[in-house]
């Protein structure tokens, strides 16, 4: 899908929110991208992650991982079209971790990925992860960069869309000087 098809979804499925939102990073921001709306329908989840998946084809990933709660569909999907596993991590007392069982070994080759990148703290602290279990991280893909510009994660990565959407400390913030009620629609 072009960058174009993928922003037109995003708007037609009621992915992209105005108003004003606290983010998982604790900056604020005009807008939210709710990808889960575009996640929920199959043939989006399936055309929008094979395409991360195609990027990332020839590096032979083994092992797809994702923090959850927001990435976790986008690993499966991922994963599938891989034809690799799919696990994803979560926050214990703050910090993030495998649970449930799931292991990454040395023998591992990770794919990192996420739906929305804001800051990309998430996702590096996957990859530490990964890294701390002795795997190899051969990169990092998501649906949409928020940022508009390229992460440094330490390995190659790839967006389908990059978006510049402005992001605010809470001090410095225009929608808390004016007033504006603000939402907390993230995960953390």
């Amino acid at each position: 899908m072009e960058k174009d098809d993928i922003l037109r979804i995003l708007k037609d499925k009621g992915a992209l929110l105005k108003g004003h939102f606290k983010l998982s990073s604790g900056l604020h921001s005009a807008e939210y991208l709710q990808c889960a709306r575009v996640l929920q329908y199959p043939e989006y989840a399936g055309r929008l992650c094979a395409q991360i998946a195609d990027n990332f084809r020839d590096d032979l990933p083994s092992c797809v991982t994702a923090p959850a709660l927001g990435g976790v569909v986008v690993s499966y999907e991922v994963a599938r079209s891989l034809g690799v596993r799919s696990i994803f991590t979560e926050r214990k007392d703050g910090k993030m971790v495998l649970r449930r069982g799931f292991r990454i070994s040395a023998d591992d080759r990770v794919l990192v990925v996420e739906d929305v990148i804001t800051t990309g703290l998430s996702t590096k602290e996957v990859i530490e992860v990964a890294r701390s279990k002795g795997a190899t991280v051969i990169g990092v893909g998501c649906i949409i960069n928020r940022t508009g510009k390229e992460i440094d994660f330490g390995v190659q990565s790839y967006s389908l869309l990059k978006l510049g959407i402005p992001v605010f400390s809470p001090g410095e913030c225009p929608l808390c000087k004016k007033g504006i009620e603000i939402t907390k629609p993230g995960s953390r």
